[in-house]
């Protein structure tokens, strides 16, 4: 409880605070009263940044979601390769945001990127471009390589949840003469809804609030398609020294963010009831 008081709760009661007050980080703040929070819904500028978060976590936890539970699928009926596979997938997780940044931003580098030269090797000159120069897919490449990082952390999940399931289970309808598909669609997915409900709000809650990929590849460009409220907090804080406006921005990202997560916990719960 100490702790929570101290490291949570006060942060948060303090951050309120100050988001109703003009406070630049020196000085004497003044109370302003919810003048920072109007800013906030009357310019375009932070609503962009808002639906821009909320169109990246979106793409991730779909993505992330549907690709580790593909690879955990394989990797269940492939058992003598499953502990390598899975060590393997769950490597990019645990590397700093700061090199998979970089490592990406590299791959992605219009005159000497690995995506390009790989394209221009098999004949697809014409799609080879500066895929973080350009304000229509920036957002979706970064995304990519968010996906990249955290799949193999959501197939782990997902693998937890198949040895959970009772071989007798999987027997049964083999001996019933269901194929692997009919298992997997009946069977497999309904007992891996536990798996689905702390996949699902575990990444929306990390993509949410994302900071890392956007700021070292991109600087919130091209002409703000990549600007997510995180990073319209750090810029309002360390560039324009604006903490009142910050703490506001931040406010605001909080409640959002538990918004989001109750709705997908009481939908996800109520649909694990129903299974």
């Amino acid at each position: 409880m100490i702790f929570l008081l101290v490291f949570f709760i006060y942060p948060i009661v303090r951050t309120v605070q100050m988001s109703l007050t003009d406070f630049t980080g020196v000085g004497d703040a003044t109370f302003i009263g919810g003048e920072n929070y109007e800013r906030i819904f009357t310019r375009t500028d932070y609503l962009e940044a808002l639906w821009i978060t909320i169109r990246f976590t979106f793409v991730v936890v779909v993505v992330q979601t549907l690709a580790g539970l593909v690879m955990a699928a394989l990797l269940y009926r492939l058992p003598a390769i499953r502990n390598f596979s899975r060590a393997a997938l769950f490597t990019p997780a645990m590397m700093s945001f700061v090199v998979v940044g970089y490592v990406w931003q590299f791959i992605y580098s219009p005159f000497s990127g690995g995506l390009n030269a790989l394209l221009r090797s098999v004949g697809l000159d014409f799609l080879a471009q500066g895929w973080l120069g350009n304000p229509d897919i920036a957002l979706y490449a970064i995304a990519i390589a968010h996906v990249w990082m955290f799949t193999g952390y959501t197939t782990a999940i997902f693998l937890a949840g198949y040895a959970a399931i009772s071989p007798e289970i999987d027997e049964a309808a083999r001996i019933d003469g269901a194929s692997s598909w009919q298992r997997f669609r009946f069977m497999e997915l309904p007992l891996l809804s536990r798996s689905f409900t702390i996949n699902i709000i575990l990444s929306t809650i990390g993509t949410l609030k994302t900071f890392e990929l956007p700021f070292i590849m991109t600087r919130g460009g091209p002409d703000g398609a990549t600007q997510t409220l995180s990073l319209e907090i750090i810029y309002q804080l360390f560039r324009n020294f604006d903490f009142g406006f910050a703490s506001a921005l931040s406010a605001v990202m909080l409640v959002v963010i538990v918004v989001i997560a109750m709705l997908q916990n009481w939908y996800l719960r109520k649909r694990e009831d129903a299974v």
